[in-house]
């Protein structure tokens, strides 16, 4: 995890943790190493909107 600290994007730094692959899709967790904050997601999909909201609204929050 060290080394992830060297490469931090301008926007944010997400680390993903892809635990199972099931239905077609991820399953796992997301670091956003900025604010130390983690959440789990139950699909690719899951993931990319939490992204794109902690980006838009500064803040990590779940969509459903």
């Amino acid at each position: 995890m060290d080394n992830a600290k060297n490469y931090q994007g301008s926007k944010g730094t997400f680390i993903v943790h892809v635990q199972a692959r099931q239905n077609a899709t991820w399953q796992g967790n997301v670091v956003w190493a900025e604010k130390n904050i983690t959440r789990t997601f139950r699909s690719a999909l899951e993931l990319l909107k939490m992204i794109d909201n902690s980006l838009d609204d500064g803040d990590e929050s779940e969509t459903e």
